[in-house]
Parts: C-alpha cells; structure tokens; sequence
C-alpha cells in the first residue's frame, strides 16, 4: 500500500477520515463531554496534544520496538501524554479538571489515538505522523465541538456560557442529559453522511465527461 502524500495525511482526519462522524471512534468523550461548548474545546485540546505528540513518538520509535510488544509499548507512550496533559489542565482550571472528571485519564484507551499509533505512526515518518495527529485532531475537534455547541445552545440557551435568549427562554434540558448526546450525534452523523454522499454524487458528472 502506497504511503500518503503530506497533504493526504493532514486532509484525511479532518473529512475523509473523520475520526468521529466517519470512523465512529472516541464515543466516549464524544457523548460525555460535549453538554457545553468549553468542556468540548478543553477535551478537544487534551486529545490533540496527545495525539500529536504519541504519533511524533512512536515514529521516531518505530524501527527499534519489538513487534511483540508494540502495543504495551504504543500504550505506554499515550499513558505519558495523557499524565501530562492531566497535571496541565489541573493547573491550568481547576473547574474544567472538574467537569471532565475521569475522561482525561480514559484518553489512554481512546480508540482514535491507539489506532493512528498502530495504523499510521507505526509505518510512516515523523513529519506524516505529526501531520496525521494535527489533521485527526482538528477533525476530533470539529465533532465536539459541533455537538457541544447544538447541546449547549439547546440544553442551555447559553453559547460559551453566554446567554443567548434571554430570561423567557425554556431550555430542552434533555441536551444536556446523556440521552441528548445520543440524539445530537446521531442527527450529525446523519448530516455528515448526506453531506458526503452529495459531494459524491456532484463529482459523478465530471468523471463521466473526463
């Protein structure tokens, strides 16, 4: 299998390769963390850094970890990260350490960040690997933040904690329950996938007169 260009593999994680709206991976902090738009911004940034820096890692490291223990070894790596990134957003806000609880830490088994160690770092240079985490990232990003912001808008009438309705607003308090993640990411992946089928079926006619 040829390798990805540079572009291909910062481009891929943001559209094509949506860790969320396409893969479906990272459920988790997807359906906990995106009831308010700061806490998918804070969890945004953890998962970033740490993919970024894990690929960067494991391709440096790539031609020296045995293949019988890559996987602890990948492991323990992302664990590293993760410790760091938990003590900086401890000392960075206190409230936001809070709010995301225990999901900092379950970054290690973040099936997005394990899979571009395995699938990607583990094969490609380390320039393509930063390029691979950045683009995954944004994407991750884009994901909750989109969720975040129609359950924070709808669950609170609030946009980064500003109130956007006014005092006679009713908030549909069920958005930011748990269930209203399960709702909100469904009517996105449904958008995401009627949005790409569209783009295929316009780029169809092109092909044909080509």
């Amino acid at each position: 299998m040829a390798s990805p260009s540079y572009k291909d593999s910062f481009v891929n994680g943001i559209w094509k390769e949506n860790p969320v709206f396409v893969q479906v991976l990272g459920m988790c902090p997807a359906l906990a963390i995106t009831n308010s738009v700061e806490n998918a911004i804070a969890m945004s940034c953890a998962v970033m850094f740490v993919l970024v820096t894990s690929n960067a890692l494991v391709s440096i490291l790539r031609k020296w970890v045995p293949k019988e223990v890559r996987i602890a070894v990948f492991i323990l790596i992302i664990a590293t990260f993760v410790t760091v990134t938990d003590y900086a957003v401890k000392a960075i806000s206190v409230p936001i350490y809070k709010a995301m609880g225990p999901f900092i830490a379950l970054i290690v088994v973040n099936c997005i960040i394990l899979s571009r160690a395995e699938a990607f770092s583990s094969k490609n240079n380390v320039l393509k690997s930063i390029l691979d985490g950045l683009g995954m990232g944004i994407g991750f990003s884009i994901a909750l933040l989109c969720m975040g912001g129609v359950r924070e808008i709808l669950g609170s009438g609030s946009f980064l904690g500003h109130p956007l309705f006014g005092a006679n607003y009713e908030p549909w308090v069920i958005f930011v329950l748990p269930s209203g993640g399960f709702f909100t990411l469904g009517a996105w992946l449904f958008i995401f996938a009627w949005w790409r089928e569209r783009g295929a079926r316009n780029k169809k006619p092109e092909g044909h007169q080509a």
